[in-house]
């Protein structure tokens, strides 16, 4: 389980920061003086940090420079400015990614995976398996009960990011835009084709009904 260290001074968002983390499977913490936050950074021995720019009596770019002499644990900046010389300081100094608030939760996820695979704080799964069904993702393939099917690209997106959210309500724009994430263009006629040919195909191997539609909010697992 990886471990991230909000560093977030807006009480809302940082307790909506957490509730989010931990509701991914990942360990959240956050910073809760701004005193001494390098020495809280470090007794917490994180896998990743979420760095505001605006923080009470310091900026953030001057504290990630700080942590940057002693640790190199991976940084996103989560702000509100949207400025390129903002975003340019804040990777200069040390930062590993920038986005910018409002952030859209699923591309912020996708974020934070893609920075934690990319620094080693997060081995993805060869497999993930929910409701008797089973995704091979390195081979691209479900399986139920012994039978086999082959899955395209955007079939395998959609099913895994599903499957991670088993049991919850998956709206539309949520898998568009996570499939956009991944630089896979998809409009939302296309999401409704590629749902069609996924249902098919979990019919093939006797899970006819494994993707409910919610009428006006999306799918659910």
């Amino acid at each position: 389980m990886s471990k991230i260290v909000i560093v977030e001074d807006d009480p809302v968002i940082r307790e909506e920061l957490a509730l989010l983390l931990g509701n991914e499977g990942y360990q959240a913490a956050a910073v809760s003086s701004f005193s001494d936050i390098s020495q809280q950074i470090r007794e917490a021995a994180p896998d990743l940090i979420l760095l505001d720019l605006g923080l009470p009596g310091r900026d953030g770019t001057s504290l990630c420079a700080e942590i940057r002499k002693t640790s190199r644990t991976p940084i996103i900046f989560v702000t509100s400015r949207d400025s390129a010389s903002d975003e340019l300081r804040a990777l200069s100094l040390g930062g590993d990614d920038y986005i910018t608030k409002p952030y859209n939760i699923p591309v912020l996820l996708a974020r934070i995976r893609a920075v934690l695979r990319r620094t080693g704080g997060l081995a993805e799964p060869d497999t993930l398996e929910a409701k008797g069904l089973t995704l091979h993702l390195a081979r691209g393939t479900a399986s139920a009960e012994g039978r086999f099917v082959e899955l395209t690209r955007n079939e395998l997106k959609i099913l895994s990011y599903l499957m991670g959210h088993a049991g919850q309500i998956v709206s539309r724009a949520d898998l568009i835009d996570t499939l956009w994430d991944s630089q896979i263009y998809i409009d939302d006629n296309t999401l409704s084709v590629n749902m069609t040919r996924l249902r098919t195909k979990l019919k093939e191997i006797g899970l006819p009904n494994l993707i409910k539609t919610r009428r006006g909010m999306g799918y659910q697992l």
